[in-house]
């Protein structure tokens, strides 16, 4: 009968600063010893080893290795292995067989035999009995050498696994630190989304990047799905790339691995779960180690391709860090203000926070876009119609909750309600709304603040006018008066991009939590935008015709007539919309900011802007409408438009189309933009005077001088010119945006040379500075997939008009067309770039 394999046995012997190993494979009952010596060999430790090399030489030696028996073992110059008579004693007890085992195997059972103790199997007994035959060792001349320990079946090779992962998430720590999320309270992993953070991992060997693969998985939501983006896939990559999940090593030490990890600036926002998967490919065998902590991704209002960006550190150091502000009350000529404590790095605030989340409606995958959050939050912080965070209260009787007044702080509202699994609180009005509005939207990393209107209209009928009814007394007829002015009314701005409107409606944005009207269906309002607001552009989502009577909307009277129809007998422009305020950047002062949200009172401008809005009402004749629309505007550029360093130069053509003449104001407005549609700043305003005769055009030549907008441009170098105004003799609305880019210079690319493959050959790059200014800290990145690695050439400053000129050289290693791929940057100018075919021939 044959024996069984049986699995590897070891035995340890231990002295300090060395390991002594036994292991013995029962199959083969083949053995070795292994001698380990921890840090650096001592006189003592030196001593220990040869101590323990003497005892071992002296023992019988190993049998040779299964591969032959030619003397090639673990030991040089082996003797034969010892006979061993073993008695096999099957069921029957019929037979016996006769196994080898080694002379270590044999001398550690004299030695040690409480370590030898019979093997027990299932279909067979080893016995006691064991009968040693003598042997005569071989002497060798020099001591025999000791061998390390081969990749032979002796011993198997240790499979690579994660024992621990460590987030790095402690709030003094570098992670925490760099995404500014120090101030929230505790441990946890708390990141902006398109940046990169560090994790490190103890491994159960070192990592070898030839033959060991990893990947990291992060999974939010009840079903992660890879396609909704709420399971990632982090791969392992050499280089890291922005706007990628990508995962690399930045340092390695023994079994300790610290990975640099990217995310990017759509990640879905909430709670993670981590995991590290591992995959040895000799093995082939795959491991997965959770880790213990979870990790909470955020808005990043630091990140210039998070919707969220904010361009000014003093700003985001105001409305995303601040946990402290004014709220505004009162009335126009009494402004009060209080303190609120906003507390969204206070203990419980974050969890509560990312509660509210889950208990809303929205999906984790639309998690990733703050409009999809803020109109969500906004109605999750009323409980109206969703058991959201507080229940409005008018009536003065609060008796069975806390009164509004009373709160001063959104702390204890959210844990309350978070604590209560959901339960509403009692009681809020518009201040307290405003308050915990704020401290949820900076919590998760979105720029917010909170924003008082006094004089403040609420339009009941989307007629975008405040209306009062009289009877033929002239008293008013109150079951139709449902339309009111509130003394003062508190809402927020959210700072976000909004790429699901027209260019320029970007910035600031007004939400309103408290429950005056619904929204599809739901208490609820915005995000609006401000600036469609100011503009009256109030067919632009979400709920601007709303934000738009508030603060800018007549107060219109209405007296019936006999037959029971109404007639316009009043109109009053500046009822509504005074004082809009908030709390001033790095200060306690107010800050007015009525101009954002509405043009100078009995400007021309302010007058458009509420009867443009007024035929989107459900009272379109409001105002006198226009006899005709016989005067357009268009607004043309020669070429590739204009470019940067030099005077930008657009066309207005202004044509009549009557047989009459006309005549306009035209305001004029041009604006620095960022590329996301938000709005700098205005650098250039003015008003054209045109008189037009019977079918006449008239082209207007627009001059942006490079002064006005050489210290103000920003990435992309995009502007829109606003051009609005009112036909004389008609009443038209003449109403205009263009947007429009400086173009940068192209790099000049030439390759000089054969094209081969492993041949060496050049390419000459040259730019030539545009401004009348120096470029300072220029960088030229240079990259061509099978011609040449990514790398960057620092330049250093240009000079005004100055020409820059640098010789690139390369080895072709993949033969085919190929692309050189140049570009260039520096904080004066970005956006310049230049590329180069080459067709690189077999070598």
């Amino acid at each position: 009968m044959g024996v069984a394999a049986a699995p590897l046995q070891s035995s340890f012997l231990v002295i300090p600063g060395c390991t002594l190993t036994y292991a013995c494979r029962t199959q083969t009952l083949s053995s070795h010893w292994r001698i380990s010596i921890q840090g650096s060999l001592s006189p003592v430790r030196r001593a220990t080893r040869n101590l323990l090399k003497n005892i071992l030489y002296k023992m019988p030696s190993e049998r040779p290795s299964v591969r032959g028996v030619s003397g090639v073992g673990r030991y040089a110059g082996a003797a034969p292995p010892t006979r061993v008579q073993v008695s096999i004693n099957p069921n029957d007890g019929s037979k016996k067989e006769e196994v080898e085992e080694g002379g270590c195997r044999s001398w550690f059972r004299k030695m040690c035999p409480c370590c030898c103790e019979p093997q027990a199997s299932n279909s067979y007994d080893i016995t006691n009995k064991v009968e040693v035959v003598p042997f005569t060792p071989v002497a060798d001349k020099d001591p025999p050498k000791f061998l390390p320990l081969t990749n032979g079946n002796e011993m198997e090779e240790v499979k690579l696994c994660v024992r621990a992962v460590d987030l790095l998430s402690s709030q003094s720590g570098q992670n925490r630190t760099e995404h500014h999320t120090d101030a929230y309270h505790g441990d946890e992993l708390v990141l902006r989304r398109g940046q990169a953070f560090q994790i490190q991992l103890e491994l159960s060997r070192p990592y070898n990047q030839d033959t060991d693969s990893m990947h990291l998985d992060l999974k939010t939501g009840p079903l992660p799905i890879v396609s909704k983006g709420t399971h990632i896939i982090v791969p392992l990559v050499d280089d890291l790339e922005d706007d990628r999940w990508e995962a690399k090593i930045v340092e390695q030490i023994g079994n300790t691995v610290k990975l640099s990890v990217n995310s990017t600036p759509k990640a879905v926002v909430g709670v993670y779960a981590l995991s590290v998967t591992t995959c040895s490919a000799k093995g082939g065998d795959v491991t997965v180690h959770e880790a213990g902590k979870k990790v909470v991704m955020l808005f990043n209002p630091w990140c210039e391709d998070d919707s969220v960006f904010l361009d000014d550190d003093d700003e985001r150091n105001e409305y995303v860090l601040n946990d402290t502000g004014r709220i505004y009350y009162g009335t126009e000529k009494q402004i009060g203000a209080r303190t609120w404590n906003f507390g969204q790095f206070q203990e419980g605030i974050l969890e509560a926070c990312l509660f509210l989340l889950e208990k809303s409606e929205i999906a984790p995958a639309g998690r990733w876009d703050p409009i999809n959050v803020v109109r969500v939050i906004s109605a999750m912080i009323n409980a109206q119609d969703d058991y959201g965070v507080l229940i409005g209260n008018w009536s003065g009787d609060y008796s069975d909750g806390t009164s509004p007044a009373a709160w001063s702080s959104s702390v204890d509202i959210l844990k309350q309600y978070h604590e209560a699994d959901g339960t509403p609180v009692a009681y809020g009005q518009c201040w307290v709304f405003s308050g915990v509005t704020n401290t949820v939207l900076r919590c998760l990393g979105i720029p917010a603040r909170s924003v008082t209107n006094f004089q403040s209209a609420h339009d009941t009928d989307v007629s975008l006018t405040t209306d009062v009814y009289l009877d033929e007394e002239m008293e008013p007829i109150n079951h139709l008066n449902k339309d009111s002015v509130w003394n003062f009314h508190v809402w927020n701005d959210c700072w976000m991009a909004r790429p699901d409107l027209p260019p320029g409606h970007g910035g600031w944005q007004a939400v309103d939590s408290t429950p005056q009207e619904t929204s599809q269906g739901t208490f609820r309002c915005g995000p609006a935008s401000v600036n469609a607001i100011r503009a009256g552009q109030v067919f632009l989502k979400y709920d601007t015709p709303f934000v738009f009577a508030e603060v800018n909307s007549d107060k219109i009277y209405w007296q019936r007539n006999l037959d029971g129809t109404f007639a316009q007998i009043y109109s009053e422009k500046k009822a509504v919309g005074h004082f809009i305020s908030t709390k001033a950047v790095g200060s306690d002062e107010r800050a007015d900011i009525t101009k954002l949200y509405k043009h100078s009172e009995d400007s021309e401008e302010e007058r458009i802007s509420v009867e443009t809005a007024s035929r989107y009402g459900s009272k379109p004749d409001t105002y006198s409408v226009a006899l005709a629309e016989d005067v357009k505007v268009e607004v043309t550029m020669d070429g590739e438009g204009p470019h940067m360093g030099a005077d930008a130069h657009l066309s207005i053509k202004v044509k009549n189309l009557s047989s009459s003449p006309r005549s306009t104001a035209l305001h004029s407005q041009a604006s620095v933009m960022y590329y996301t549609g938000v709005l700098k700043g205005t650098v250039k305003k003015e008003t054209l005077t045109i008189h037009l005769l019977a079918d006449e055009e008239k082209t207007i030549d627009w001059v942006l001088p490079y002064q006005l907008y050489q210290d103000q441009l920003v990435d992309q170098a995009a502007m829109m010119l606003t051009l609005s105004g009112r036909v004389s003799e008609t009443q038209q609305v003449l109403a205009h945006q263009t947007t429009f880019r400086l173009r940068t210079p192209d790099l000049e690319v030439k390759p000089v040379g054969d094209a081969q493959v492993g041949k060496e050959m050049s390419a000459k790059i040259s730019f030539t500075n545009p401004l009348p200014r120096t470029l300072q800290g220029v960088v030229i990145r240079v990259e061509g997939l099978g011609l040449q690695k990514g790398h960057k050439v620092v330049v250093g400053d240009v000079g005004a008009n100055s020409t820059v000129r640098v010789t690139e050289h390369f080895v072709p290693t993949q033969p085919g067309l190929k692309k050189l791929v140049v570009s260039l940057d520096c904080k004066q100018m970005s956006q310049v770039h230049g590329v180069a075919d080459i067709l690189v021939l077999e070598a």
